[in-house]
């Protein structure tokens, strides 16, 4: 089947090679000059594991190709799929279509014959009424179907989620366009993987939801987390447990230092926007995205409680600054808010990312970049473990021991045991554990005491939120 994907980002790119490796023949379609030549001539703009050496086979193959020519790209296509940008409007969170819109035009200019108009960019609900709309205002005697097929895609794991994924979902309920799609992934079929069809626009409020909801569960676990640090209970414990409930599933009970990247903070925005537009409340998702926000900022205050509640005139080595591993994307990385926190509050920054700093040192001001752990760490009064990636999971902690200033270790993915830290000789600062201190003298215990606390767990009947705050208004 000869299909055409407009955006060769993260999800056009991922979606066209995918289907070129099933056999389809894949046209990729940008408007980027730089990013067309970058590809034709074998190289990759984004991370993701894999996805280089596949690329490089099928155009092998001839399967796979790279042009700006939209109309040389849909001529002849069965199926063109829309994966360009929905990025949130600075103005108010929703999600900013143009881009979905402008290539709806350009096809409506360039289809000829039936053909299928698949949209794999997130959207609101109802948004491929307009598409439809628009291609036909600009070819009345259009012969097309349009239909969402939203992608569940994680970033680090992308190849494996198109190949085998929990579920495809296509919505539609046009006969044609469902044989076409069943036919485009035909292999999932054969795979016994479920294929569910739907309306369109249940289709389209899938991704939201799903995402939304997958949202709520991290923000819920880390709220977990900060209780915990309260009563003396371990979160990675707490997670295991509920985790082995099968009404519940593990997946996403990781508590950590908030939620970022390109699909969760701005679907949950879209999601609220499309719910007032609506009329109606949705409360959770609210608390979801406020309880995110405040987590991020939060952090900071960790770090600064970690080495004495001040990080004035001290320097802080953060290991990792992509919002997740496996790849280089910064978008709404936690990274942001406690990088420039901890400057506002007087520190000297140190990072290291084994993919991200490209992608980091436009964003970030005043920010040492090294070239190594242990570099990144030299000389400095804490280190902080702000993404997962493998290479932090198996760090030389005698090494890294000698090299600090002050032995202080603030693991936000809780990937150390605390244990092995304070063998090493570092006060170990995880997610939802009580502070352990090495077999010293405490001179690198943190200096201030815990507050009293009321029987809300929070100073003076404060929520943790509200103390967050009030902390934070004096760096600001």
């Amino acid at each position: 089947m000869r299909i055409s994907v407009i955006g060769s980002g993260y999800v056009g790119l991922v979606t066209g090679t995918c289907l070129a490796d099933w056999g389809h023949e894949v046209v990729c379609v940008d408007r980027d000059p730089a990013k067309i030549e970058l590809l034709t001539n074998g190289g990759v703009p984004i991370y993701e594991p894999g996805l280089e050496q596949m690329i490089a086979a099928n155009v092998a193959r001839g399967r796979l190709s790279f042009t700006r020519d939209l109309a040389a790209a849909l001529a002849g296509s069965d199926v063109v799929f829309i994966a360009v940008g929905t990025p949130p409007r600075a103005s108010d969170g929703e999600a900013d279509l143009s881009f979905v819109y402008d290539v709806a035009r350009d096809i409506g200019e360039a289809i000829d014959g039936y053909t299928v108009v698949v949209c794999k960019s997130t959207v609101p609900v109802g948004t491929g009424d307009v598409v439809e709309r628009i291609i036909s205002q600009v070819r009345p005697d259009a012969d097309v179907t349009v239909v969402s097929n939203p992608e569940f895609l994680r970033e680090g794991s992308a190849i494996e989620d198109f190949t085998k994924p929990d579920r495809v979902v296509i919505g539609t309920e046009d006969e044609r366009a469902r044989e076409i799609m069943l036919a485009v992934y035909e292999q999932v079929r054969a795979n016994g993987q479920p294929i569910l069809i739907t309306k369109r626009r249940t289709a389209e409020l899938i991704k939201y939801a799903a995402n939304a909801f997958l949202a709520a569960k991290l923000s819920f676990i880390n709220e977990i987390a900060d209780l915990c640090e309260h009563v003396d209970a371990d979160v990675d414990e707490v997670a295991e447990g509920i985790g082995l409930d099968s009404r519940i599933g593990a997946k996403f009970l990781k508590a950590g230092p908030g939620f970022g990247g390109s699909c969760f903070p701005k679907d949950t925005l879209a999601l609220l926007r499309t719910a007032q537009d609506h009329g109606v409340d949705m409360r959770l998702v609210e608390t979801t995205v406020s309880v995110n926000d405040a987590r991020k900022r939060r952090m900071a205050l960790k770090i600064m409680d970690a080495v004495g509640g001040s990080v004035e005139g001290k320097t802080v080595a953060v290991l990792g600054l992509t919002f997740k591993a496996n790849t280089d994307d910064m978008r709404a990385s936690p990274s942001l808010p406690v990088v420039e926190l901890l400057q506002r509050a007087g520190a000297t920054v140190r990072a290291y990312d084994p993919e991200g700093m490209p992608q980091a040192r436009p964003l970030m001001s005043d920010v040492e970049f090294t070239d190594d752990p242990y570099t990144c760490a030299k000389g400095c009064d804490a280190v902080v473990l702000m993404t997962d990636w493998d290479e932090f999971q198996s760090l030389d902690l005698e090494r890294l021991r000698g090299l600090v200033r002050t032995p202080v270790f603030v693991d936000l993915r809780n990937v150390y045991a605390p244990d092995k830290l304070v063998k090493h000789g570092f006060t170990a600062v995880g997610i939802g554990r009580s502070t352990q201190t090495g077999a010293d003298d405490g001179r690198h215990a943190p200096a201030q005491p815990p507050a009293a606390h009321s029987g809300n767990g929070s100073p003076a009947g404060r929520t943790i939120d509200e103390e967050a705050e009030m902390r934070l208004v004096s760096i600001r």
